[in-house]
């Protein structure tokens, strides 16, 4: 069985190392930099920067901070990859929230777009976006060309089972390869062990994902664990929810429910008054914690 899973990934690091060369042309006409790859630091990222190196195309690794990254994270990519190239945003989270007056949840995404989303216009992105589990990834050819999908600006992180393998964002003017959109993550995690490619520590504190601290595309428990671990977030997203209803206030908007900071980041979390039995069961911690107060 070990043999079988060593031949399907060998069989997938050479297809997308094959991809990658067959369009390095394009991305080179577009730019002569190369490509632009999305750097997250998580698991699907470092398998594209590695993936990158092991092609030989030319590419820029960009990261970009959000203002409510985990520290962890961050110090991974600062003392592992230091020739990624870590962009600012021109807002932080705090004034962003702010500005727009209401907190960013699944329908309403707009932190992605100004704070992750800002790089790559006129180059041909690589991205480590994967499909999830389904029946319909069977029928992927192995390179399709976005048409007439909507709508036409991609978001760099979304794993979609529409997410093709090279993909056409007009909006943007940008080109994406997506060379490990098929794998699953099994296959992830056995090309980072096999390659003894060093992981961000978090992996091995029982987070499946990094993100964003308080992401609302994660699950409530998620959420929940991330606020325990880094109670200094919770906080700032309180005070500035409180600085927002004021915004709210003062630009003649209703407050309906959100009458304090306290009140929205219920409302953001549970969409109810939180109850004493949602907090049974939370995770517990045993990672170093200096980080945490050097974060906010």
């Amino acid at each position: 069985m070990e043999q079988l899973y060593l031949f399907e990934i060998e069989k997938k690091i050479k297809g997308a190392v094959e991809l990658l060369k067959m369009c390095e042309s394009a991305a080179l006409r577009m730019n002569p930099a190369g490509y632009y790859l999305a750097f997250s630091g998580g698991k699907d990222s470092l398998v594209i920067y590695h993936l990158a190196k092991m092609a030989g195309v030319r590419f820029e690794a960009h990261y970009h901070l959000t203002t409510v990254d985990p520290p962890e994270l961050v110090h991974f990519i600062r003392r592992n990859y230091p020739d990624v190239m870590i962009d600012y945003p021109p807002i932080t989270m705090w004034n962003l929230i702010i500005k727009k007056q209401l907190p960013p949840y699944r329908n309403a995404r707009y932190c992605c777009r100004v704070l992750k989303e800002t790089g790559g216009e006129g180059r041909f992105v690589i991205t480590g976006v994967r499909w999830q589990e389904s029946r319909k990834r069977e029928s992927r050819g192995a390179v399709e060309v976005l048409g007439s999908r909507k709508p036409d600006l991609i978001l760099n992180n979304d794993n979609e089972e529409s997410r093709r393998i090279i993909e056409n964002c007009q909006l943007k003017g940008k080109r994406l390869v997506n060379p490990i959109v098929s794998w699953t993550e099994n296959e992830v995690w056995l090309f980072i062990y096999s390659q003894k490619i060093a992981y961000c520590e978090l992996y091995d504190c029982g987070f499946r994902r990094l993100g964003c601290i308080g992401c609302p595309l994660a699950s409530v428990k998620n959420r929940e664990w991330e606020f325990k671990r880094y109670p200094k977030f919770r906080e700032a997203y309180i005070r500035t929810f409180d600085r927002m209803v004021e915004a709210r206030r003062a630009a003649g908007k209703s407050d309906g429910n959100w009458n304090s900071g306290e009140a929205v980041f219920n409302w953001w979390m549970y969409g109810t008054p939180k109850q004493e039995k949602q907090v049974e069961g939370q995770m517990e911690f045993n990672c170093n914690e200096e980080l945490y107060d050097k974060a906010v």
